[in-house]
């Protein structure tokens, strides 16, 4: 395992991080998520890699997802040896200073953790002042509960609001992006990557293999997340006849590293400068793949061969606008 720094602070991370959307019980969120006994298997499995890393949120699968998180790493190591990462906004209240007080102690309570090391806003809250906002954050980091904030998918110019009410206010900024970021959706690299290194901000992208898109050579797969993720098909399928000359190129890469899909789409994303691309394991063996990706090193040559055949994209992550009270499966397609 490699590992690097959580922006300009001393958090060491895994340069992979295990997404816990894949925990939980299923049918709260997901038909395919596990219980607690399997996340149990691939969290072990993930420690026992090396991964420190692992990213979940206030709303996957009800919180179930943070329970079976917290009570496998309870049972397999100490608080100190882990770096937990969680998220608001998809609750009552948003991102306002209530919402923000309130979730962050059910988050703790469900986790069994006294403190997060990161705490990420999962989107852009239109109805609430964005130095509110920062100020609550702020006000996590100085009681200890917090030890460092990250956002999610939203557009530069709001992210770049946010750093700078941050740091005309003295208040703590954001350190980490987890954006929407792979060989099939790029639009990131126009305004909000340039912006996230400039400002030294760390790229922790979701969906980096865009469920399973960019890991095998058919579109889709036999597995019950390939026939019920309606989020991920809404995110990928209506550019499946543009996207499959990438998947193609991905796979022919992977013959000549002699590599696997998934490695090659990984050690693209090392290669564009992110630090731990989160990695939603329901194997333990999808851990594995991930974690040969480090053995590959791409040419520039194959960087370009990758991202030649590329199209632009609609804008799949960031919002335009609150998404009604109890909507979280953003994108979704169930056609």
């Amino acid at each position: 395992m490699e590992y690097t720094h959580l922006g300009n602070t001393d958090i060491e991370i895994s340069k992979l991080c295990v997404g816990a959307m894949s925990f939980g019980q299923a049918g709260t969120m997901h038909d395919w998520t596990l219980d607690p006994d399997q996340s149990q298997q691939v969290i072990k499995h993930a420690l026992d890699l090396g991964i420190n890393f692992f990213d979940t949120a206030n709303t996957y699968s009800k919180g179930t997802s943070e329970e079976y998180l917290g009570r496998a790493l309870k049972n397999l190591t100490t608080r100190d040896k882990v770096v937990i990462a969680s998220k608001v906004y998809f609750n009552p209240g948003r991102l306002s200073k209530a919402a923000i007080d309130r979730e962050i102690d059910g988050t703790l309570k469900r986790l069994g953790t006294d403190y997060l090391d990161l705490y990420i806003i999962h989107r852009f809250d239109y109805d609430t002042p964005i130095l509110e906002t920062m100020s609550a954050l702020n006000d996590l980091v100085k009681a200890g509960k917090v030890r460092a904030i990250g956002a999610s998918a939203m557009f530069a110019y709001q992210f770049y609001n946010m750093q700078l009410a941050a740091r005309d206010h003295g208040l703590t900024p954001f350190v980490a992006m987890e954006n929407h970021y792979n060989l099939l959706y790029r639009e990131d690299e126009r305004e909000m990557i340039p912006l996230c290194k400039q400002m030294g901000v760390s790229l922790m992208p979701y969906s980096p293999l865009a469920a399973g898109r960019l890991a095998r050579p058919s579109w889709d797969a036999n597995t019950l997340r390939s026939k019920t993720d309606v989020v991920a098909k809404g995110k990928y399928d209506h550019t499946e006849d543009t996207d499959l000359e990438i998947t193609k190129r991905v796979h022919e890469l992977a013959e000549k590293h002699q590599a696997t899909m998934a490695q090659i789409s990984i050690a693209w994303q090392w290669a564009k400068g992110v630090a731990a691309p989160i990695i939603g394991a329901t194997k333990a063996k999808y851990l594995d793949d991930a974690a040969g990706a480090f053995k590959v090193k791409l040419t520039p040559e194959d960087i370009e061969y990758l991202q030649a055949a590329y199209v632009p994209h609609k804008v799949v992550g960031a919002i335009t606008a609150n998404p009604p009270q109890g909507v979280t499966l953003l994108d979704a397609d169930k056609k």
